[in-house]
């Protein structure tokens, strides 16, 4: 019986932080909708595509991934800061190249939903998004 309320109680302790998660991505505006993940010919890589759709003033803070990330915006306007680099603003239909491991965030400075599609070349199995340091 106190192994039941055990599991129960660290069931419940999880799935709290499991939406609290949830709130806070929600909360940020930012929503990531995984398109296709893929082997490569090249041992140790895979290939992923994402679909990121930001609220108006949403704003995905620095962050980095194990792996090249080629952006290419499919609607409204998205401005882009690459380590300490002068922020880049691209409207549907540029991209950009984000170089492996490099921090960068992404802020929605459009009046509208913005929405980008993320392709990767990185790491089989590493986490494919790292909050930066």
């Amino acid at each position: 019986m106190k192994s039941t309320r055990m599991m129960a109680a660290a069931m419940i302790f999880a799935g709290s932080g499991l939406l609290l998660q949830t709130a806070q991505a929600q909360m940020a505006g930012v929503h990531r909708t995984d398109l296709v993940q893929h082997d490569l010919s090249v041992p140790g890589r895979e290939g992923v595509q994402v679909r990121v759709d930001l609220d108006p003033g949403a704003f995905a803070p620095m962050h980095s991934h194990p792996g090249e990330e080629i952006a290419y915006v499919l609607q409204g306007t998205l401005e882009y800061q690459l380590g300490n680099n002068p922020p880049v603003t691209l409207k549907a239909g540029e991209s950009l190249f984000i170089p492996a491991g490099v921090a960068h965030s992404a802020r929605n400075v459009g009046s509208g939903t913005a929405s980008e599609l993320a392709t990767y070349i990185v790491k089989k199995g590493a986490p494919l998004v790292a909050p930066a340091k």
